[in-house]
């Protein structure tokens, strides 16, 4: 499903003399069945982008489409329900929504919530919590019994269980060690390439930009900076540097070894990247 930003701008407050726009004619195009990073710094706009991804907030002007449904400022509150199942918000530290008595409850809550009945509601937690590596022994737990890595899964399924076309990410590994981010991410990534899901993902983790976006919205002080591939954006360290953006763990090694004196125009993003690159460089010199 496609979402679109057409010229949209954003007020908080509209109307009032506290009135303070965050939004300035933002405008571009998120495909069906892509994996789009957002980034910027903290106050850049970004969450309020999110929150009009699936119309938690409306535009004070200009439309968001999600897919054939148009948002703008007189849309009816009431017709928003349908858009807010097709589109699926994971915001920071879902674990704190947690609320039922069991992890299956709690996963099951939202199809409720959407007329599905309960047997079915809990045949599909079950199947969601599956896809998210949740044992079976822990269905019937309290999701607070759980370890933080676990209640995370539990909220991420609940989200999962509505079965959206979209799933938006905001900062979805934070407060996670390295290995638990790399076990988050890679379900994500499984999302998107085995079940069509399109990802879309807020976060000030290069690392994560570069391992997996393929599309990557830059946003300052409410506009739209840049877009393009992160190979694109990359490209452009000067710049990136500039807006204090940022770099991936590999990309910084690699700047060491140019800073030593390593003649090349490669530009590597990812740690398969400078593997690759350094095994053909050693290849290379072995051939001398």
């Amino acid at each position: 499903m496609e979402i679109s930003f057409k010229h949209v701008n954003f007020d908080y407050q509209a109307g009032t003399p506290f009135e303070q726009r965050a939004l300035f004619d933002v405008d571009f195009t998120i495909p069906n069945h892509s994996y789009t990073a957002i980034i910027g710094h903290t106050g850049s706009g970004k969450s309020t982008i999110l929150q009009h991804l699936n119309a938690l907030l409306k535009p004070t002007e200009g439309e968001v489409w999600i897919g054939s449904e148009k948002i703008d400022d007189t849309t009816a509150n009431k017709s928003l329900k349908p858009i807010r199942k097709k589109v699926g918000i994971v915001f920071q530290f879902p674990e704190s929504q947690l609320f039922e008595e069991t992890v299956i409850k709690d996963i099951a809550f939202g199809p409720q919530n959407f007329g599905v009945s309960e047997k079915d509601a809990l045949e599909i937690a079950r199947q969601t919590a599956a896809m998210v590596g949740l044992d079976e022994n822990v269905l019937e737990k309290s999701p607070f019994d759980l370890s933080g890595g676990q209640m995370r899964r539990v909220a991420i399924a609940g989200v999962l269980a509505m079965q959206p076309e979209v799933l938006v990410l905001d900062e979805p590994t934070a407060g996670l060690d390295p290995q638990g981010r790399i076990d988050m991410m890679e379900m994500f990534y499984r999302l998107y390439r085995e079940k069509g899901m399109s990802i879309i993902l807020v976060t000030h983790n290069m690392d994560d930009v570069c391992d997996y976006a393929e599309h990557v919205i830059v946003v300052e002080k409410g506009r739209i900076a840049k877009t393009g591939s992160p190979k694109e954006l990359f490209k452009d360290m000067n710049w990136m540097l500039d807006k204090q953006l940022g770099r991936s763990t590999a990309n910084q090694f690699f700047s060491k070894l140019v800073e030593k004196g390593l003649k090349t125009d490669a530009n590597p993003l990812t740690t398969e990247e400078l593997t690759s690159f350094i095994i053909a460089k050693y290849q290379e010199a072995n051939r001398c």
